[in-house]
């Protein structure tokens, strides 16, 4: 990494870029892309030894600083063109416990400071990293777009309800200096670098470990971080204010994920479809375990709900006008599998196979 002198204070320069949530899922391949892209980078992390260990082959600069005090680190803009804010409680929140206070901290005030700061120091372009579960689908079940207002069931999940209304606020504020404001709208993202991990790499981890006795039912759009990410750097050229871009991939079920990992790692992927009731009940004894126990929850109620519901929503204008792409499931889960094993997440030897690349 190198030293703060990497990024000049001053004027902002138009390859000089600020990342939140620099070590999570989309702004680790974020910042990696953007670097590998020539930009010079100011990532934000809250531990400096997870930065280290993840990030350290990278030429950023490391900021360490939390999204509840952005003023102990907001100088750091200064110089900085544009801000890709990725930074969300967001996997936290299938935990146990009470969440609406941080939700809304997090995601709705704290993401409204850093925008007003970030105006306030010069910066051009902000691009705002919200979630596809906030757009519903069509009255006649067809995917939804980026005007799809959510459904009642999306609005009883914390983390969708925290999404929506810091959309709402964001869009109804007119930044002072003129910055644009975009944001993107990913679908539930998977990919290498989910170090956390998120609900998605740990399903990835459980299955190689022969913890994933049935095949869930349902199913959402799934997308590579790293697809997110390359769109989220076409917006700097691309987008105008007040844009927003749904970035979902393709929809999948989980059983056509298990039957890849199997595919690929040699692990067989369990044949027995259990009744939704019965799979909530198991939730239900999960979460119970969690607060009696303690632990990490292997599932909850609330995302087997929202995977029965098999949301569906619409790339079609990130594709057209970002020219976002995605590559095929197969191809993420292999680097998915591939990087635990690189980095010691793995707690058996599993070799990858090519067959299921197509």
């Amino acid at each position: 990494m190198n030293h703060p002198s990497h990024l000049v204070d001053g004027p902002a320069t138009k390859n000089a870029v600020f990342v939140t949530g620099a070590t999570g899922l989309l702004g680790n391949n974020l910042v990696r892309q953007l670097a590998r892209d020539g930009f010079r980078v100011r990532a934000l992390a809250r531990s400096e030894e997870k930065a280290k260990r993840f990030l350290g082959d990278v030429d950023v600069e490391l900021v360490i600083g939390d999204m509840r005090r952005i003023s102990e680190f907001s100088a750091r803009l200064d110089g900085c063109h544009a801000v890709f804010h990725t930074a969300a409680y967001f996997r936290e929140y299938y935990q146990p416990g009470e969440h609406a206070e941080q939700l809304e901290r997090i995601n709705v005030q704290a993401t409204l400071e850093l925008m007003a700061e970030a105006d306030r120091r010069g910066v051009a372009k902000f691009v705002h990293t919200s979630s596809s579960g906030a757009i519903g689908m069509k009255p006649d079940g067809s995917p939804g777009d980026e005007e799809t207002a959510p459904s009642d069931e999306q609005l009883s999940n914390g983390y969708f309800r925290s999404k929506v209304v810091g959309d709402e606020k964001i869009r109804a504020w007119t930044p002072p200096h003129g910055m644009t404001v975009v944001e993107i709208l990913p679908g539930w993202m998977w990919g290498p670098g989910d170090a956390a991990p998120t609900a998605a790499g740990q399903l990835a981890l459980d299955f190689v470990a022969k913890k994933v006795p049935i095949v869930p039912e349902g199913g959402t759009c799934l997308v590579d971080a790293r697809d997110v990410a390359a769109a989220m750097i076409a917006c700097l050229e691309r987008a105008p204010h007040g844009s927003r871009y749904i970035v979902g991939g393709e929809f999948r079920t989980i059983a056509e994920v298990l039957a890849i990992l199997e595919s690929l790692t040699g692990v067989k992927a369990p044949r027995l479809s259990v009744p939704y009731a019965a799979v909530m009940a198991f939730a239900f004894l999960e979460e119970q375990r969690v607060k009696l126990m303690g632990g990490k929850l292997l599932v909850s109620r609330e995302a087997v709900r929202l995977l029965r519901w098999r949301h569906r929503v619409s790339s079609e204008r990130a594709q057209r006008e970002l020219g976002a792409t995605f590559r095929p499931l197969s191809e993420t889960l292999h680097d998915v599998v591939a990087w635990y094993a690189k980095h010691g997440f793995l707690k058996r030897d599993v070799t990858l196979t090519e067959k299921a690349l197509a």
